[in-house]
Formats: C-alpha cells, sequence, structure tokens
C-alpha cells in the first residue's frame, strides 16, 4: 500500500541566490528534481523566484510557473509566506530589523509595512487557489514575544490583550482563506507569538477555533525548546496542515541551556542541523504521521551551522525518502487468523453455556 506521506520536498528559500543555478525558478527546479525531489515550497518574497503580484491576478502565470515544474519532474507543495507573515505583528523593539523584510517604500513606517503585509497574504491566498494547493505555510508575527519571561512582572491582561490584537489582525486575513478553501500552516517557532502547543491554543481560542488556522510542524524548534515532540503530533494531529523536515540538537552544559547565552550559531547549546546530523527522532516522527493519516508534503528546510546548503540538499532527499512509511493495510499476524465466527466468538467467552 502507498504512502499517505508526499515527498521528499524543498523549501527553496534558503537556496535562492544571485548565481546560476539558484536565481531563477527554472534552474533551481531542475537542480532540486536532479537531487531527487519531487516537490518543491516556493517563497512568495523571493522575485528571483516568483512573483506574487502575477500569480494573484493571472492563471497564465501560475500555469506557465507550474508548467516549469512539471517540466522538471517537481509539484509545487505550498506557497510560503513567512516573511509577510511575520510583519502582520512586530512590536516596536523589533521594528528596524524586520524592516528589512518589507520593501524600503514602507520602511520606518510600521503601518504602511503591515498594511503591505496584509495584501501579500490577501494575494498568497488567491495565487494558492490559482495553483489549486489546498495549505500555506506562514509566520504568525508577535506583539507578546518580548515578554516571554515573566521579569519584569507582566502587568494583568497585557498577554490576553496581545492576542486579542493578535486575533484582530490575522480574523480578516483566515477569513478571506476561508473562502478560497486554503489553510495557513502557521510555523510555531520562538520570536513568533506562536511559539508553542499553550500559545497556538491561546489565539485558536482568540479566532474562536478558526478552521484554517493551522499548523506547519516542525520538530526542530520544539527540540530546542526541549518540548516532546512526538506528544505534539497526537495532541494537534489534526491540525497539522504541512511538515518541515529540520533537524537541531541540543547540549547544554555548565554555561548555558535553552537560551544559549547570546552565542552564534556554532557555539550555542542549541543549534539547527542538516537532516540526520542532530538528535530530533524522525523514525519516530514519520511512525505518528503516518498513524494519523498525515498526506501532506515532508518538505526539507534546511538549516546547519555547520554544513553547507549544497550538501545538506544532497543528502535531504535520499533522508526524507527513507523515512516515507508504505502505510500497510493488513495486520503483522493476520497468517494466524481466520473468518468470523459469531457462534464461536459466544463458545470462547463462555456465552453458550
Amino acid at each position: 500500500m502507498a504512502s499517505l506521506i508526499k515527498g521528499p520536498a524543498l523549501f527553496l528559500a534558503q537556496f535562492a541566490g544571485d548565481e546560476a543555478p539558484f536565481n531563477s525558478l527554472d534552474s533551481i527546479v531542475k537542480w532540486a528534481a536532479d537531487l531527487g525531489y519531487k516537490g518543491v515550497q516556493i517563497p512568495t518574497f523571493d522575485t528571483r523566484l516568483f512573483d506574487l503580484e502575477k500569480a494573484a491576478e493571472s492563471q497564465a502565470y501560475c500555469d506557465e510557473v507550474q508548467g516549469i515544474c512539471k517540466d522538471a519532474g517537481v509539484e509545487i507543495t505550498e506557497l510560503s509566506t513567512h516573511l509577510q507573515g511575520q510583519l502582520v505583528a512586530v512590536h516596536p523593539a523589533y521594528d528596524q530589523a524586520f524592516d528589512a523584510f518589507a520593501p524600503a517604500a514602507v520602511h520606518g513606517n510600521p503601518k504602511a509595512r503591515q498594511e503591505w503585509a496584509v495584501d501579500q497574504l490577501m494575494k498568497a491566498a488567491r495565487a494558492s487557489r490559482r495553483f489549486g494547493l489546498d495549505n500555506s505555510v506562514s509566520f504568525s508575527g508577535s506583539l507578546a514575544f518580548p515578554y516571554l519571561y515573566p521579569w519584569p512582572q507582566r502587568p494583568g491582561g497585557l498577554i490576553e490583550e496581545a492576542f486579542a490584537e493578535l486575533a484582530r489582525r490575522w480574523r480578516p486575513i483566515l477569513d478571506a482563506y476561508e473562502e478560497q478553501g486554503v489553510n495557513i500552516g502557521y510555523e510555531i517557532h520562538p520570536g513568533e507569538d506562536l511559539f508553542d502547543g499553550a500559545t497556538y491554543e491561546m489565539f485558536l481560542d482568540a479566532v474562536d477555533g478558526h478552521a484554517r488556522a493551522q499548523i506547519n510542524y516542525d520538530p526542530s524548534h520544539f527540540l530546542l525548546q526541549q518540548m516532546d515532540y512526538l506528544s505534539f503530533i497526537d495532541i494537534y494531529h489534526e491540525r497539522i496542515c504541512a511538515f518541515h523536515v529540520k533537524d537541531a540538537e541540543f547540549n547544554p552544559d555548565g554555561r548555558q541551556g535553552v537560551y544559549s547565552g547570546y552565542q552564534s550559531w556554532v557555539d550555542r547549546a542549541g543549534r539547527f542541523r542538516s537532516l540526520g546530523d542532530g538528535q530530533v527522532d524522525f523514525g519516530g516522527i514519520f511512525s505518528k504521521m503516518a498513524q494519523y493519516g498525515y498526506d501532506s508534503w515532508a518538505v526539507l528546510e534546511w538549516e546547519c551551522c555547520l554544513k553547507s546548503p549544497e550538501q545538506g540538499a544532497a543528502e535531504g532527499a535520499p533522508f526524507i525518502a527513507s523515512h516515507i512509511i508504505d502505510v500497510t493495510d493488513k495486520a503483522f499476524d493476520d497468517f494466524a487468523g481466520g473468518d468470523t465466527d459469531k457462534e464461536q466468538i459466544k463458545s470462547m467467552l463462555g456465552l453458550d453455556r
């Protein structure tokens, strides 16, 4: 029986560049296909690869993009709006840093930057439907994250109002995605207000359990927080619509732990690694995904503090392929069984006496 999980696929964001084969969609998808990838997740914010403005309005352009991918032998898995989603909600502490995610015309103008981000997400909803995609992936943005640690003491109502405002900003976007029949898979990620299961539930409550507010599952962020990322699947599997396959390791010592002491990535206790080089139990994850009938894509998101992206990508496709489970429709002990006999069952239970 074939697996429900599709893949391997590759998120193109970390590979896009100004030199071939990474500087155009045509060349980068051929490169990905040659490595064994069957799907690509497209960053809508990188104009070297994709024109979101055209995709939102032109079916002909979307057909052209799909044709490029099909000719290379890959499918489009999802459209990514991570950078635009981040800009839906930005705490003033991060204004200057996150301006880099937006066009120069809105730098220094948080209101205009947010309006641009919302417009981008609306366009991505329409583009996703033109491509026939049911899922997209994004970030939630953050208003409360600077207050993560409760010192100084947080005034009562601060977090509640932050999530209420986050919901006010996202609700119209989620409604627009509902109109298009597209899910938003939020990547649960430190730096976002949705960084673990508890905060995801707070957001879900604030948007009245909106059906389109789903999850892009990435275990690397949970390992670095020392969460039980397998139990996360047990709890939230009905809301997981996308899957970033990314590895990480956590090696605390007498000098640093989860917060990693402001050190560079190489020197942190918690580090992102290429697939197979970290500590994430992907055998357990793919088993859980198969158990719950996850039927979308397994997408490599490459981030590593040591290994080159080219080597990480080359190793990633066979790694994912080797973990995808061909789900059986048989019980392992079927050979020892027989036909159901109601009289025999009654007899075995002593009910015929």
